[in-house]
């Protein structure tokens, strides 16, 4: 199966955007005669197997490096890199090059940035005394379709350049891949943004579109309705709850990379011993299609009744069968892949459910969330440090403590703090300093606002029956990610009913209409089916999250698109995909 998603039913054409993106690639590298060796930064190289199968290079006669400390071993006489602007790259390179040299090896030497070329980079290459002999480009890929309705810009690091290293080049980034799809699909007339980043983000897009405006005669009437931009920031807490979807829980246990994961081949009941396999994870498996967004409850009951389904079938087979009742057998059949790689998926995920350290930890999440004893909760965080629990788990927790409680009291701060460095050593001071200036541990001053906006959104639904889906809470078995609760607010009314909400949330927020654009309907009007379809067709709602989304809540995004009564169509685009841990570990940094 391949790991390149297929996008025909994707509500926007997204395979047009992959398209160019392939084709601008292979331009590249045919215009570069003779032979060719790629070398590409490790990174990077998930994101072009989203848009390019290995095979197609090879095609061009390509031999193919990850790149590294260690010079390249290859005969060919042109070295081309694809990188990502990263200083240490840089060194790299110049030490390949360098030892080429001392072995009077000739060859040309071409850096392709991506997506854009850094000055920082460049004044290394010169200092190394190699930048005259390079050819600098650049390759301009600010995203990378994942599936029919998520897109991301492959930023790994945005929240934390953001929050702690007062680093914004990301934002220019995000507004660009945003005019990028409006040269494809039309300019974006409403605007919707909640939290620092995103208003920025939205004033560079207004500026974009002066300096570099879209023709509107060009594109014709515009596809996307609605811009809504929504920094991670602003919901911190929903990224630190464990997701109980399957495609969420798969990323928790397992870590989706690239729209696939790997696992040792045991796990898919393959023996060979030390072997990994990688599973493709997107929508061009039908299965997986139907149960990613699904709570892995009800996932596990589904693969139960379609196996037994199947059993039934198999059983039934006799001799006065006709040749298309056979037929339709065989079809199923063909399913019988998808069916045991699930099944072989779903029994890995649940030794990890099932264990008690799991379900004590959703106890803790779910009592922080609901905003009640503390005290259980920050002696159980304790005891964690004390067992000497993975580090990121510790902190996650720790974090969500701190954003439902609008930090910790000053005494359990510097003990709590004294406790993490003791036990997992003073180097971990960067990290926790981190999380500190990003706001996401600290010192309590003020009474926290999260009962208000709790009990305002109905973000704790009780009773929540996981095999029904009645609400977006499913996707938390019993907790509806605040994320989306704004989301479902600015499409069915916007935002103006709930000035007083998004105002004890974190960062500035904004509702326009850009003006001198054509549109759809009026900015006040984003709900009511009627508004939403367009010449037959529903017009599309571009979700844009700054600082990363996580698969739970994508799930629930996707719940909202499929109700009755929904006029619009859903994209979602992020800076990354991301969960907890993930997210944790972006600010974590050893001293030295």
């Amino acid at each position: 199966m391949a790991q390149i998603p297929n996008l025909e039913n994707a509500p926007l054409n997204l395979k047009s955007i992959r398209d160019k993106s392939q084709k601008e690639l292979v331009n590249l590298l045919k215009d570069i005669r003779g032979t060719k060796c790629l070398v590409i930064d490790p990174k990077l190289s998930g994101s072009f197997s989203l848009i390019i199968q290995t095979s197609t290079l090879k095609e061009l006669g390509l031999e193919l490096r990850h790149l590294s400390a260690e010079p390249v071993q290859t005969e060919c006489t042109k070295v081309v890199y694809l990188v990502r602007s990263q200083l240490s790259f840089m060194k790299f390179i110049a030490s390949h090059i360098q030892s080429d040299i001392s072995k009077a090896i000739q060859r040309d030497y071409y850096v392709y940035f991506v997506p854009r070329r850094s000055v920082a980079c460049e004044k290394i290459l010169e200092q190394e005394k190699v930048h005259n002999l390079v050819t600098v480009k650049e390759f301009p890929l600010y995203m990378v379709p994942l599936d029919e309705d998520v897109i991301s810009f492959e930023l790994d690091l945005s929240e934390k350049d953001c929050l702690v290293d007062g680093d914004v080049s990301s934002l220019w980034h995000v507004a660009k891949a945003i005019h990028e799809l409006e040269f494809s699909f039309g300019v974006i007339s409403k605007v919707r943004a909640k939290g620092k980043a995103s208003v920025r983000v939205a004033d560079i897009l207004n500026r974009m579109q002066v300096e570099e405006p879209v023709n509107s005669n060009d594109v014709g009437r515009p596809e996307v309705d609605t811009l809504i931009l929504l920094d991670r920031e602003v919901d911190m807490v929903t990224p630190m709850c464990s997701q109980l979807t399957y495609e969420g829980l798969i990323d928790e246990f397992l870590h989706i990379s690239n729209g696939a994961v790997e696992v040792d081949s045991s796990v898919m009941g393959v023996q060979q011993e030390g072997k990994k396999m990688k599973v493709p994870l997107n929508s061009s498996d039908k299965l997986f299609k139907e149960t990613r967004d699904l709570n892995f409850e009800v996932v596990v009951q589904v693969l139960r009744q379609k196996a037994t389904t199947m059993k039934e079938d198999y059983t039934e087979i006799n001799s006065t069968q006709t040749v298309s009742e056979l037929k339709d057998f065989v079809k199923k059949l063909n399913s019988l892949p998808e069916m045991s790689r699930h099944i072989h998926l779903a029994q890995h995920l649940t030794t990890f459910t099932s264990k008690q350290s799991f379900l004590s930890q959703l106890d803790m999440e779910q009592t922080l969330v609901e905003a009640e004893s503390y005290d259980i909760c920050f002696e159980y965080i304790e005891e964690m440090i004390h067992k000497q629990e993975p580090l990121t788990n510790v902190l996650r927790l720790l974090v969500l403590f701190s954003v439902t409680n609008s930090g910790l009291p000053k005494k359990q701060f510097d003990y709590i703090r004294t406790e993490l460095l003791h036990s997992y050593g003073f180097e971990h001071v960067v990290t926790l300093n981190n999380l500190e200036k990003a706001g996401l541990l600290k010192k309590q001053e003020f009474k926290s606002n999260w009962l208000t906006v709790k009990r305002t959104l109905k973000l704790i639904v009780e009773d929540t029956d996981t095999s029904r889906h009645d609400d977006i809470a499913y996707v938390y078995s019993g907790y509806a990610p605040l994320s989306i609760r704004l989301i479902q607010q600015a499409i069915h009314s916007g935002w103006r009913p709930m000035e007083d909400i998004l105002k004890l949330l974190p960062g500035p927020h904004l509702e326009t209409k850009r003006s001198g654009f054509p549109s759809s309907p009026s900015v006040d009007s984003l709900h009511g089916a009627s508004n939403g379809v367009v010449d037959g067709r529903r017009s599309i709602v571009l979700v844009v999250f700054i600082g990363g989304v996580t698969f739970a809540e994508i799930s629930a995004l996707r719940y909202l698109a499929s109700k009755e009564g929904m006029a619009y169509d859903l994209i979602i685009a992020t800076t990354k995909i991301v969960n907890g841990a993930t997210l944790i570990e972006t600010f974590m940094e050893k001293l030295g």
